[in-house]
């Protein structure tokens, strides 16, 4: 699990962080408005949105929502289903021959439980998938997690832990269930 960083909500980080979630929402609702065959047009927008081209067959199905873009990492062959969210300021990174099922969602930031604290920061902590791994719909990736190569995230599951290599995590407190 990643040591969380800790973000002053009035300071000049949050403020450049504001300043490019009303940017990536602007072009992610453009995005998601493109004729679904207009293949030049969403890659011409993701590159936008990420800073940079996609890696090669890279498969994102619209809507796709992220509040930052420039932070999410995907390798080659990575497959992004429908109605997928990427909260990615603290930074987002899927392997090679990912697949992520339909409402998908990746949150790297949050608040401290403290209620003084939470009016004041923001916390954030990185996301790292690894190679092959498969994540079913409507799964919840929170901030911090590490998932292991091969591993499966079943629909539904929320994930607060790491996930080990080669295993299958389930439930609304994603625990492994089988491993191999």
């Amino acid at each position: 699990m990643a040591v969380p960083h800790l973000m002053e909500i009035h300071g000049p980080e949050f403020q450049a962080m504001a300043a490019r979630v009303l940017e990536v929402t602007a072009l992610t609702s453009r995005l998601n408005a493109l004729p679904f065959d207009d293949e030049p047009g969403k890659a011409a927008l993701l590159e936008q949105i990420l800073g940079r081209p996609l890696a090669p067959r890279v498969t994102i199905y619209p809507p796709f929502y992220t509040d930052h873009g420039l932070n999410l990492e995907l390798g080659e062959r990575v497959f992004v289903d429908q109605g997928c969210t990427f909260l990615d300021y603290a930074g987002i990174r899927l392997a090679e021959r990912v697949m992520v099922g339909p409402r998908v969602t990746f949150i790297t930031s949050g608040h401290p439980v403290d209620p003084a604290e939470r009016k004041r920061y923001l916390t954030g902590a990185p996301i790292d998938v690894a190679e092959n791994v498969w994540i079913g719909a409507g799964a919840t990736i929170l901030p911090g997690v590490s998932i292991g190569r091969d591993a499966v995230v079943a629909a539904g599951a929320v994930v607060a832990d790491d996930v080990p290599a080669a295993s299958l995590v389930a439930g609304p407190k994603a625990t492994v269930r089988r491993t191999w």
